[in-house]
């Protein structure tokens, strides 16, 4: 496992597929504008459910404060459609299967097997602003993710 990434460190640049099977670059995501980047296990599990939800019915606020969200699971680009069609997610969620990105991110694994819940904030500049963890307290993700991009609203 590479070395998880913190707050400072600048966020590698990475391509994935999207949900409806389009190759992504994450830098083209983040020009001129924040990210929220959650890594979470699996589609359509329990927690995972809640979180895309959380992230969901907070997206306008995310607008509002100049970020995208994105998710990043290892599932398909075909399970993502799926996930995001039933539960009606507006942002992008971005297949990892192989989990390079998730290693390039240093995102640890929960128990030793279950792949890690963590939370990215990233300014448009590249730069990790905050990293929460945590596989039970979903809401915090979401929370803390507004805190900080309020303060770099504030800031700038």
């Amino acid at each position: 496992m590479t070395k998880a990434l913190t707050v400072g460190d600048f966020a590698p640049d990475f391509v994935l597929k999207n949900q409806h099977g389009q190759v992504v670059k994450f830098s083209d995501f983040r020009a001129n504008q924040s990210v929220v980047l959650y890594f979470y296990p699996k589609d359509d599990t329990p927690g995972c459910t809640a979180e895309a939800k959380c992230f969901r019915d907070s997206y306008e606020q995310f607008l509002e404060l100049g970020a995208l969200v994105i998710g990043i699971s290892s599932d398909s680009a075909e399970a993502h459609m799926k996930f995001a069609e039933k539960n009606r997610l507006p942002f992008t969620l971005l297949s990892d299967s192989l989990g390079r990105v998730r290693k390039m991110f240093g995102v640890p694994k929960t128990l030793m097997v279950l792949p890690g819940r963590t939370t990215f904030v990233i300014n448009k500049y590249g730069e990790i602003k905050h990293v929460f963890s945590s596989q039970m307290n979903i809401q915090k993700h979401i929370s803390e993710a507004v805190r900080i991009l309020k303060q770099l609203q504030s800031n700038s």
